[in-house]
């Protein structure tokens, strides 16, 4: 459990930092926190896919520019695990934030991040989100999942 102790303690400060920037329209510490080797995967929330960073790289350019005034903005690990050079996350975000200049919204994501440590550091290698409507939703999700 130490190896996922210390996966968390080096990388979730970095992680909610940058999806902070990200949603007060700065996309370079999320893609400070991504590599740039293959393979490389991006199934977003927004219904965006993509692969590799030639792909990856511009929709995060372009998530930050469609967002702004980030009042809020959580974490909340549900599951993780490292083990050698590879860790996953599994979260709910949970974030309060502008669209297109708009009044804040809020949105909940469930969120599978997988890592893969590169000299010495955690990159993300894949992100796959998607919305989730309520809490309540939540509640039901993790109740059937632990049945």
């Amino acid at each position: 459990m130490a190896a996922t102790e210390d996966f968390l303690a080096a990388t979730m400060p970095r992680l909610i930092d940058a999806e902070i920037a990200l949603h007060n329209g700065d996309a370079g510490p999320r893609s400070a926190m991504w590599s740039r080797s293959e393979p490389l995967t991006l199934f977003g929330a927004a219904e965006v896919s993509a692969r590799g960073w030639p792909e990856v790289g511009p929709v995060f350019e372009e998530l930050a520019a469609a967002f702004s005034d980030c009042t809020a903005y959580e974490n909340e690990i549900i599951a993780a695990e490292a083990s050698g050079d590879l860790a996953y996350t599994v979260a709910l975000e949970h974030t309060t934030v502008s669209v297109e200049g708009g009044p804040p919204q809020r949105f909940l994501l469930r969120v599978t991040t997988v890592f893969r440590r590169e000299d010495g550091q955690w990159k993300v290698v894949h992100r796959h989100g998607d919305a989730l409507p309520s809490r309540g939703d939540v509640r039901d999700w993790l109740r059937d999942a632990s049945s």
